[in-house]
């Protein structure tokens, strides 16, 4: 007959597989309801740099660098051709208004010179002459005006004597009428003598005014000539330094040829080249400050040139008041141009993350510190110290700001 078998008591193999596998269930369980599903990095925290947003006044500015350069350049051409006989002045001094520069020689102006001198000196001849004979021919007019006077008087008595003497019939009438003709004949004359002598003075009035007025006009053209030789003395034109002069001994200058330029150092402009980028936003009249020993100082955008080169643009600023004792020409000075008024914003302090994030994501740090999550935020306007946070991050929260170059691909940062 069959004996029963006793079945063994206690954990089979069977028991063991099917608890491995429940265990593998609940921690798949766990990880998927229990635990973020975020890639982790472990980092030193020492080695990262952590600021802390907050609200404030946000500054909406570019810092500039610019160069010192006379407020003014003039330039100095020669007024006149010549020969360079003596340098006066050197390239450096200062100047002031009227010292000689250059001391030039031109035979063919001193010729010219002469030449109206002598026609001048002959006009002036000329003028003095006529205007004896003039004087002369008055007095030949008074002259006769005054003999025909004398002839009216002496025929008008003879003609009223005879007409008396005709009356009571003591003289023929053809006496008579030989008298009458007589008197009338010369006052006639005296008449005819009378106009002349007024178109006369006319005529010679007229004459003496073109004449004086050709002698004035030789006088303009002789002092104009003189003047000319005048300015063979190249002068400093304002009180300025002069730094360049193209000159040399024996050299031989045309009229017109540029000679050098001086620099007014009255005051100073500041011009600073800025990146295209911002090209729409520099305007005429914008303010900037320039810092200087510890002192702020105040320029306004004077000129805006037109011209882009190597992705930059120039501006010419000047001084609003005060300037920076011993300031000299070619110094470079950093000022912060201010592109728009002040507004109250959140500030997210500049760093290196921007470089990896491009404004879109930054990591921050959680409450108690431990860790620090990417977040998306919006980054608005941006100055060298902060970036004006539009949203994403609440005041007072901390961020790291930093390179993200080592992080990867994490989202989330643990140390």
């Amino acid at each position: 007959m069959d004996i029963p078998i006793k079945k063994k008591k206690g954990i089979k193999r069977k028991h063991l597989l099917i608890g491995v596998g429940v265990l593998i269930v609940g921690l798949l369980s766990f990880q998927a309801f229990f635990r973020s599903n975020v890639s982790t990095l472990n980092v030193d925290i020492e080695k990262l740099s952590v600021e802390q947003v907050n609200e404030g006044i946000f500054h909406d500015y570019i810092t500039v660098t610019g160069n010192v350069e006379p407020i003014a350049t003039i330039v100095l051409d020669a007024r006149e051709g010549g020969r360079v006989e003596e340098k006066v002045a050197e390239e450096g001094e200062v100047l002031k208004k009227g010292d000689i520069i250059l001391r030039l020689s031109n035979p063919d102006l001193s010729l010219s010179i002469l030449n109206s001198e002598s026609q001048l000196a002959e006009k002036s001849n000329f003028l003095r002459n006529t205007m004896v004979t003039m004087e002369q021919e008055k007095l030949q007019i008074k002259r006769e005006l005054l003999n025909l006077e004398y002839d009216i008087v002496r025929k008008k008595r003879k003609y009223d004597h005879n007409k008396s003497f005709y009356a009571d019939d003591l003289i023929s009438r053809d006496e008579f009428l030989e008298s009458e003709e007589n008197y009338h004949f010369a006052k006639r004359s005296y008449e005819l003598y009378m106009e002349r002598q007024k178109q006369d003075s006319i005529f010679r009035s007229i004459q003496i005014m073109q004449m004086e007025d050709n002698l004035h006009n030789m006088n303009l053209n002789l002092t104009l000539v003189r003047q000319r030789q005048d300015n063979l003395n190249v002068v400093a034109p304002i009180d300025g330094q002069l730094t360049v002069l193209d000159a040399e001994i024996g050299q031989l200058i045309p009229k017109g040829g540029r000679i050098g330029q001086i620099h007014v150092l009255t005051s100073f402009k500041v011009v600073a080249q800025i990146d295209e980028h911002y090209i729409d936003k520099v305007k005429v009249g914008l303010q900037a400050i320039l810092e200087r020993q510890d002192q702020e100082y105040q320029l306004k955008i004077r000129k805006v040139l037109p011209d882009v080169r190597d992705g930059k643009f120039s501006v010419e600023m000047v001084f609003e008041g005060d300037m920076p004792e011993n300031m000299r020409t070619g110094q470079t000075y950093y000022a912060r141009l201010q592109l728009g008024s002040p507004q109250k914003s959140l500030l997210l302090p500049k760093g290196n993350f921007y470089q990896k994030t491009g404004g879109q994501w930054i990591f921050v740090l959680s409450k108690d510190g431990s860790s620090a999550e990417k977040r998306f935020i919006k980054i608005g306007r941006q100055n060298p110290k902060y970036y004006e946070l539009l949203e994403g991050i609440t005041p007072g929260e901390k961020v790291i700001v930093s390179g993200y170059d080592s992080f990867g691909d994490n989202e989330r940062l643990e140390w």
